[in-house]
C-alpha cells in the first residue's frame, strides 16, 4: 500500500484576525488539499519556516516582531529580506497596504530565484488568488511604480535575442548560455516583469513578451 502524497504546505503571516481569516478561507476554497498554517509575528513565521518550508508564503508587511509588540512595516521588511536570503526557492506573496515600501528590497527581489508577487490589500480576493497562482508558477510580479525605469540585465537581453532572433527553445538557449534551463526560465520571469507582461487567459505569454520587447527596442 503506497503512502498518499504529502499535502501542499502554505504559510500565511498576518496579525489582523479579519484579514487572516479571509485569506485562509479564500486559499482553502482555491486549494482544498493544502495544509495551511498561520503565524501572527515575525518570530512565529521564522520558527514555522525553520520547521517546514512551505510551497508558498503569504505575508503582510506590517507585523509585530513578537507577541506584545506593535506592528511595524520595517519588521516585515526585515523578515522578508532575511527569508529571501535563507530560502531562495521559497515562493512568496506579499499582501500589504504598504507595497511602496518594498522598493527598499528591489535588489533582493531581483535576485530571488522563486515566485514573488505583490498584492495591495485594497485589491479583491480574486486578484489576490491570481497573484498566489502566479507565485506558485514561479512568476515575478511587482507594481508598476517599482519598475518606472526599464532595467534589463545583459543575460535577459541574450535570452530575448536567442529566442526571438535565432528561434531557439529554452533547452538550446541554456546550452548556448552555459546555464541550466531553470536559470533560463528565471530570466524569462525577470524580463517579463520588467516589461509588464504577465499571464493573460487566451494569450501566449512568449508572443506578448516578444511584442513588448520590440516596442521597447530591446530586439530588432
Amino acid at each position: 500500500m503506497t503512502n498518499p502524497p504529502p499535502r501542499q504546505q502554505l504559510l500565511v503571516v498576518d496579525d489582523h484576525e479579519a484579514v487572516l481569516s479571509g485569506t485562509i478561507a479564500a486559499l482553502q476554497q482555491e486549494y482544498p488539499e493544502a495544509d495551511i498554517r498561520t503565524a501572527r509575528t515575525a518570530q512565529e513565521a521564522a520558527t514555522s519556516l525553520a520547521q517546514v518550508q512551505p510551497a508558498l508564503l503569504v505575508m503582510d508587511l506590517s507585523i509585530p516582531d513578537q507577541v506584545g509588540d506593535s506592528s511595524q512595516t520595517e519588521t516585515g521588511i526585515g523578515l522578508l529580506r532575511s527569508l529571501m536570503q535563507q530560502y531562495p526557492d521559497l515562493n512568496i506573496v506579499v499582501q500589504s497596504a504598504h507595497v511602496k515600501s518594498l522598493v527598499r528590497l528591489k535588489p533582493s527581489i531581483a535576485n530571488h530565484q522563486a515566485g514573488f508577487t505583490i498584492v495591495d490589500k485594497n485589491l479583491t480576493l480574486r486578484e489576490m488568488l491570481d497573484k498566489v497562482a502566479w507565485a506558485l508558477q514561479g512568476i515575478i510580479y511587482t507594481p508598476k511604480d517599482m519598475r518606472t525605469v526599464l532595467e534589463v540585465k545583459p543575460e535577459w537581453l541574450k535570452v530575448l535575442q536567442l529566442a526571438f532572433q535565432e528561434g531557439l527553445q529554452d533547452k538550446a538557449i541554456a546550452e548556448r548560455m552555459n546555464v541550466s534551463e531553470r536559470t533560463v526560465r528565471h530570466y524569462w520571469t525577470k524580463v517579463q516583469d520588467a516589461l509588464g507582461v504577465y499571464p493573460d487567459p487566451g494569450k501566449n505569454i512568449r508572443i506578448q513578451t516578444e511584442i513588448r520587447a520590440r516596442e521597447e527596442g530591446l530586439i530588432d
